[in-house]
C-alpha cells in the first residue's frame, strides 16, 4: 500500500469531516495481552462497535511526511495544484453556492 503525505490526508478527512465521518488516527498495532488490534490506543473492535448494523466507507491510508508532493493538472480549468483537489474550482464552486469560505 503506497503511503500519502499527512497533509494531504488531512485534507481528506476534514472534507470527509464535512459529512459527519468519524476518525482514528495512530499507530496500528497489537496489543500484546488481548491480541486486539488498536490504532493508537483505541480498540479497532470498539470504535467499529459504535457503527455495527450501518453502511460504511472505512479508509485506511498510510501516512509519509517525507513523500514529494505530486503536482497535478486541473481537468476544468488547467492550473496545477498540489492539494486534494484544485483550490481555484473549490473556491469557484463555494461562490457560486454562496460560501465565502470552503
Amino acid at each position: 500500500m503506497t503511503a500519502y503525505r499527512k497533509a494531504s490526508i488531512r485534507d481528506l478527512t476534514n472534507a470527509a469531516y464535512a459529512l459527519d465521518g468519524r476518525f482514528m488516527q495512530g499507530i496500528v498495532k497489537r496489543d500484546p495481552d488481548s491480541g486486539h488490534w488498536l490504532v493508537g490506543n483505541t480498540p479497532v473492535e470498539e470504535w467499529l462497535s459504535h457503527h455495527e448494523n450501518e453502511d460504511v466507507t472505512m479508509i485506511l491510508v498510510p501516512m509519509q511526511e517525507d513523500r514529494p508532493l505530486q503536482t497535478r493538472v486541473c481537468q476544468t480549468c488547467g492550473r496545477t495544484y498540489t492539494d486534494v483537489e484544485c483550490p481555484h474550482c473549490r473556491e469557484v464552486r463555494a461562490r457560486l453556492r454562496g460560501r465565502q469560505n470552503p
